[in-house]
């Protein structure tokens, strides 16, 4: 496998990662909060989509077609943030793809490897962060999710 191809299945493994998070968690816990404020969980899945969209508009606008931004409130459901997370990551794939090709992301620097790091860096704190406010709201990971959450070769 390419150097390229391999860094955008790095991409699309995290991202199954953060649906396989998202399939695990109670839809009653989507709701729930830090106890020092800040996102829900639902929010927090929101977010990283709607980064992901902040993306696009600066590197590849013409990707954003058929995209939309997930308002927060009303909630938005598992099936809502599950669809808007698969779309946008197979958008950030091409982007991705594009710009280790090109060797440039527009709208990011210093170049687009340091991009993707960036991206799964971002994703990942928000991941942590959602993992605290689900022990904290009592829902939670069971040892299996938590656990295969670093299972990157089966996912």
């Amino acid at each position: 496998m390419e150097l390229i191809d391999q860094l955008v299945d790095t991409w699309t493994i995290h991202n199954r990662i953060n649906l396989y998070l998202l399939d695990a968690i109670d839809p009653a816990a989507l709701s729930g909060v830090s106890a020092s404020k800040g996102r829900s969980v639902a929010a927090q899945f929101a977010h990283i989509h709607n980064v992901r969209l902040m993306w696009l508009k600066s590197a590849q606008p013409a990707l954003l077609d058929g995209l939309e931004k997930v308002e927060t409130k009303p909630q938005p459901d598992k099936d809502q943030l599950r669809s808007a997370l698969e779309a946008s990551g197979m958008t950030m794939a091409t982007v991705i793809r594009d710009g280790l090709t090109s060797g440039r992301i527009k709208g990011f620097k210093p170049h687009p490897t340091a991009f993707l790091g960036y991206l799964i860096a971002h994703e990942s704190y928000h991941r942590g962060e959602i993992g605290i406010v689900l022990t904290q709201c009592g829902h939670p990971l069971d040892d299996k999710t938590s656990y295969g959450l670093w299972e990157w070769g089966v996912r």
